[in-house]
């Protein structure tokens, strides 16, 4: 059988395996990768700073793969890697360069304005705009939903909280970006 084709609980099994470990581990990322990539690059803005958290994503999930207890989806428990270590990113920078939570947000929103591509009368730019206005954990639940379109139940799995908090924290989320893009 391969390992493309192969379940994520075939492949945890394989992982567990000296034997099969490098080859299931390589499947899972190469399943996974890209995802959590989005996932990261949406939060983090930089194609750079995605990069090193991903690698910081994959280093946490081959030190701890082996005691996953399957308690969850394998991807609800490699979002929840990537979605704290890209809180653990930004906390970073905040104290890094000692700047208040609007400045970083500004600097994230100057980091899409400093794209070649940037046409700041093209919605989907507004959008990523409105989209960095967000508190970081609206933002995440913001990106679960829309671009990732995760289930309440699922997000509720990922983020660890409840599914009534996460549906009023998108609906602030999507107000919120209205406003922003009817204002700019």
């Amino acid at each position: 059988m391969s390992l493309t084709t192969t379940s994520d609980s075939e492949l945890l099994v394989q992982f567990r395996n000296p034997v099969t470990k490098e080859k299931a581990y390589t499947a899972l990322i190469k399943r996974y990768q890209e995802k959590l990539y989005w996932h990261v690059r949406r939060i983090v803005v930089e194609h750079e700073d995605a990069n090193d958290v991903l690698q910081n994503v994959l280093i946490r999930v081959w030190n701890g793969l082996e005691n996953f207890r399957e308690d969850s989806q394998l991807y609800t428990w490699l979002y929840r890697i990537a979605t704290n270590e890209c809180l653990t990113y930004l906390e970073q920078l905040k104290k890094r360069s000692s700047v208040s939570l609007s400045d970083l947000e500004s600097g994230l929103s100057n980091k899409i304005k400093a794209d070649r591509h940037f046409d700041p009368n093209r919605l989907e730019w507004k959008l990523q705009l409105a989209i960095q206005q967000l508190p970081d954990k609206q933002r995440i639940v913001f990106n679960l939903r829309y671009y990732d379109e995760m289930p309440y139940e699922e997000m509720s799995r990922v983020l660890e909280t409840s599914e009534g908090a996460l549906k009023a924290s998108y609906h602030h989320a999507v107000k919120k970006i209205e406003d922003y893009i009817r204002n700019h």
